[in-house]
């Protein structure tokens, strides 16, 4: 299928399905994607391999969304959130904490009702200065598409080693304030059954929130265009009957189908 890359720093707005008047901020490279993950849902793309990375520089983000937000404040049109998101996983930037930092500071002093996001896969979250820097936006974001490393191996594909348990160990250590999102999918793919909303499945991911306790849940299924062929949307009522489960455990959860 048709997928797209971000081919600006700034992009958008645009109205998220989870996040609301969303101007989003792309610190990846403009001409290919750049991920620890190649997930096969992914609306940029399969990664392209072999390419030297070249981050976005830090002067230039903060210049060119401290000129955008002045205009759309001008406007009248200010966001109700600055996302980072774009063309990989934002917290590879070297830069990320001090990025993280400017954007605090420019939020704060153009347009102090906005929130700050950070859609993240959660493969840097044992780095401690990038969760410290998750620790200070608004919303931080984080993947859990499964229980289980076979899942995760076959539906986001990560490069090199990946662990569920070293992961859930480092969410445990945001203290409850981090949002888990999860893209539940079915289909086939490279000759595989993939389903990570099986009642096993299931199960066992809400093993794992009820352990890592975030302030919200976020479940969703495919909206858009995927690079791998016969993956399929689960059921918005399906979805709902998962966040129920969810919201059993005294923990809030949205649903975007």
């Amino acid at each position: 299928m048709a997928t797209s890359l971000y081919h600006d720093i700034i992009f958008g707005p645009v109205h998220s399905r989870r996040l609301g008047l969303s101007l989003g901020v792309n610190l990846l490279p403009l001409e290919s994607k750049l991920c620890s993950f190649d997930c096969i849902y992914c609306e940029c793309g399969w990664a392209r391999h072999g390419l030297w990375p070249r981050f976005n520089r830090r002067e230039d983000v903060r210049c060119l969304l401290g000129e955008k937000l002045q205009e759309m404040v001008a406007a009248g049109t200010p966001p109700d959130v600055i996302t980072f998101a774009g063309n990989g996983e934002p917290t590879m930037h070297p830069d990320f904490p001090a990025i993280i930092d400017d954007t605090i500071a420019l939020r704060d002093a153009v347009c102090p009702s906005a929130k700050v996001s950070v859609l993240s896969n959660a493969t840097m979250i044992g780095r401690e200065s990038v969760r410290k820097a998750l620790m200070k936006v608004d919303n931080n974001i984080l993947k859990l598409d499964s229980a289980f490393d076979e899942t995760v191996r076959l539906v986001d594909n990560p490069n090199g080693r990946y662990s569920v348990a070293e992961t859930v160990e480092n969410m445990k250590l945001f203290g409850g304030r981090l949002i888990v999102q999860t893209m539940f999918l079915r289909g086939e793919y490279g000759g595989r059954r993939v389903d990570n909303a099986t009642p096993r499945e299931v199960d066992a991911w809400l093993e794992l929130i009820g352990q890592i306790r975030p302030r919200q849940v976020m479940i969703y299924t495919i909206d858009r265009d995927t690079p791998a062929e016969n993956l399929e949307k689960v059921p918005v009522e399906e979805l709902r009957r998962i966040a129920d489960r969810v919201e059993a455990l005294g923990i809030p959860c949205s649903v975007a189908g």
